[in-house]
């Protein structure tokens, strides 16, 4: 069986997901609404006979289900993401990340018996500001805003679906993120775009706080891979993190990158310091990281122009867009 179904599968994660399940020979279903996923990520592709992209909701069940008859694995990356917009608007959040969830899984249910692995992406933002570096599978659930708290209730529901029904379910909670094809719109929050941007138009980098805060910062490339392992593994009712297994300061990043900065407020229900261990994984799945941070900073900027229309932010942008996040998670 070689029929795999991507939800978002034109975003940034997902468009690099299709690209290394059709190398590996798989057919691909693409399904993505577009909110946030972009057609461009996917054009190169659009070529290869074994890919097909479906634009539609992954709540619209009607519409999406007998594209996931008799699939042989379902990778869900469909999710609304970014902190201020969660705040500002959390059924949204809600209604994709977890009626969207449910929605999946409930096809997959009714339409594919065999099917060998439902892989859901999670986040490491479910931990919060934890108590222990690098931070464990086993660490407190800590959600400090509603993004982080829908992606771990898709998690749970996920995992839950699979004990009551059988599926084989496993989860991976994903670190700082970071590659060519990154995101370039939403409100302000994902730190590489905001950079190169602002690399791109000669502006300062704005770096919160002292930028001393550090990133388990995971290249793309590492986590599709991961992604790949769990699907292809025999393991089900998992969840494992996947990072680099190194954590880097944001002045270490603008030391790369090369340029200017100027410093802004450090923001409410950030963690100083996001670090996985990434032990189970490496035990288990036989996965480790291959892409260092230098090698992968590297890349990026030889694929800068990606961001050349992306909104460049400035410390009063940004103030603007952040006012709620403070407003709401500075209250006692």
């Amino acid at each position: 069986m070689k029929k795999t179904v991507v939800t978002g599968g034109a975003g940034f994660i997902g468009s690099h997901l299709t690209e290394l399940l059709l190398k590996k020979g798989y057919e691909v279903i693409v399904i993505d609404n577009f909110s946030t996923g972009r057609q461009d990520n996917l054009r190169f592709l659009k070529e290869n006979p074994s890919l097909r992209i479906i634009e539609a909701d992954v709540n619209d069940a009607k519409k999406i289900k007998p594209f996931f008859k008799d699939a042989a694995f379902v990778f869900h990356l469909a999710a609304l993401a970014d902190i201020v917009p969660s705040i500002v608007n959390p059924i949204s959040y809600h209604r994709s990340n977890v009626d969207g969830t449910v929605s999946i899984l409930e096809i997959i249910r009714e339409t594919c018996p065999g099917i060998k692995k439902f892989v859901y992406t999670a986040s490491s933002s479910c931990y919060g500001i934890p108590d222990e570096y690098p931070t464990s599978e086993t660490a407190e659930i800590r959600p400090q805003y509603p993004y982080a708290l829908t992606k771990y209730l898709g998690e749970l529901i996920a995992l839950n679906w699979g004990k009551i029904y059988k599926l084989p379910v496993v989860s991976l909670r994903l670190f700082n993120v970071y590659g060519p094809r990154s995101r370039t719109s939403g409100t302000y929050g994902a730190v590489f775009g905001v950079f190169l941007a602002q690399k791109l138009a000669f502006k300062p980098f704005t770096v919160v706080g002292d930028g001393k805060q550090t990133r388990d910062f995971t290249f793309v490339s590492d986590v599709t891979t991961a992604l790949m392992a769990a699907a292809e593994s025999d393991y089900k009712d998992k969840v494992f993190n996947v990072g680099s297994g190194k954590t880097y300061s944001v002045n270490r990043l603008v030391e790369l990158l090369k340029g200017p900065v100027a410093y802004i407020p450090k923001r409410p229900g950030e963690p100083d310091c996001t670090f996985a261990d990434t032990a189970k994984i490496q035990k288990m799945l036989k996965w480790k990281p291959e892409v260092s941070f230098e090698e992968g900073v590297e890349i990026l900027l030889k694929n800068i122009d990606y961001w050349r229309n992306a909104p460049v932010w400035t410390p009063e942008s940004i103030n603007e867009a952040t006012r709620e996040w403070f407003e709401f998670l500075s209250k006692e």
